[in-house]
């Protein structure tokens, strides 16, 4: 019989175990988990939320679009489930194109996007690889970015450091904010923090003092510096939830804060984050990797609930298989 005792006592037996568990857990690190779309539910009705309004939001961010994970096909799959989850809002988050050779054009993501169906509107901001990857606009040092030239043209809003009132019946807005990459921003964290805040004031210069905003965000950092009191739910990506995810360990989350805001629904003093994962993937030698952190579509049911409000109850299964 083979032990725990006799497998350790042959080196040689133990290290071919390992490499082949290494090489599994690659494999469904590479081949599975990138394209095991999930869609995630939480339920929460934030302190500033208008009494008796209900609202379901769902949240498609960072879809870094190839062929090789989040193509065509399956953002074609990623729409036509979202729009199966019956939306009232929604909301896109940035990074819609891929660093990776071959990515599927923004053209035609923005094209696919067009599909998504909400009656309170479909809206869109920036994300930092929207910079990134179009030269043209980090060479001139403003926008549009081939991404907002090409989500506009698709008949998808977009907001950039604006505030539009949102038709429901009640005080409700919904706030746009810039990537903390837009071109000429004082990178020194003090000062970005600064001057995101002071863009943030401009945008909810109309959200009268009883009103209630949501904030979109791409990157989630902002949340630290306290924010205004009138946004009463703020929903950011970037962080692919660290996209690698063992036991509460992540190797890598583009963060100032590290894991305070890697993923999920934070609650500080009183207010509301949510960090979605996000849909695509960064590339590790060529290949799409996820591992604890699957793509997923968010949801977001605000309002009352039956007895107490539930501040933080996500709930993770299977939405759709890309």
């Amino acid at each position: 019989m083979l032990t725990r005792r006799t497998l350790l006592s042959r080196p040689t037996l133990a290290a071919a175990c390992a490499a082949a568990g290494s090489l599994a857990g690659a494999g469904y690190a590479t081949a599975v988990e990138p394209h095991r779309v999930q869609v995630t539910r939480y339920r929460l009705c934030p302190p500033r939320w208008p009494a008796d309004l209900s609202m379901r939001i769902a949240v498609l961010t960072d879809f870094h679009a190839h062929p090789r994970c989040m193509g065509e096909g399956a953002i074609a799959e990623v729409v036509a489930h979202t729009n199966a989850l019956a939306p009232d809002l929604a909301v896109l988050l940035g990074d819609y194109g891929s660093q990776s050779p071959g990515a599927v054009p923004f053209e035609t993501v923005a094209d696919l996007l067009r599909g998504l169906r909400a009656p309170k509107g479909v809206y869109a901001i920036q994300g930092n690889h929207d910079w990134g990857d179009d030269r043209v606009a980090l060479r001139r040092g403003r926008g549009p970015t081939r991404a907002e030239c090409a989500l506009r043209a698709a008949g998808i809003a977009f907001l950039d450091n604006t505030a539009v009132s949102l038709d429901v019946p009640a005080p409700l807005w919904l706030v746009g904010i810039e990537s903390e990459a837009t071109p000429g921003r004082d990178q020194r964290p003090d000062r970005l923090d600064r001057q995101r805040s002071e863009i943030l004031a401009r945008a909810l210069r109309d959200v009268p003092a009883d009103g209630a905003a949501i904030l979109l965000a791409h990157e989630p950092d902002l949340f630290a510096t306290g924010l205004d009191p009138r946004i009463a739910l703020t929903l950011s990506g970037h962080t692919h939830g660290g996209q690698v995810r063992i036991l509460g360990w992540s190797p890598w989350i583009p963060s100032r804060y590290r894991l305070r805001y890697a993923y999920g629904h934070i609650i500080e003093a009183g207010r509301d984050l949510i960090v979605s994962a996000g849909l695509g993937s960064h590339f590790v030698a060529g290949r799409p990797v996820r591992l604890g952190m699957p793509p997923e579509i968010v949801v977001v049911d605000l309002g009352p609930s039956d007895g107490d409000a539930i501040r933080a109850a996500g709930v993770r299964r299977e939405g759709c298989r890309t």
